[in-house]
């Protein structure tokens, strides 16, 4: 019957699944728990390659702000 392929189904789509959840898992945990910053524009890399500059740490996820605090 129809129904008989369902699981199939099922298993393609959960195995296509696998490679795009795991790149957002992977982004998160190499950029210190935030999302990937996507420069669409050139004015949107100039400002990643300032937070770079200002970091002090060479990362533009890196908060100057934050890394003092006791």
């Amino acid at each position: 019957m129809w129904y008989e392929i369902l699981p199939g189904m099922a298993v393609m789509g959960v195995c296509l699944a696998i490679p795009g959840l795991a790149t957002v898992y992977v982004h998160r945990w190499s950029n210190g728990g935030k999302e990937k910053r996507i420069a669409r524009y050139p004015y949107q890399w100039s400002l990643m390659e300032r937070d770079k500059r200002l970091s002090g740490v060479n990362k533009h996820y890196v908060s100057k702000g934050l890394e003092n605090i006791d």
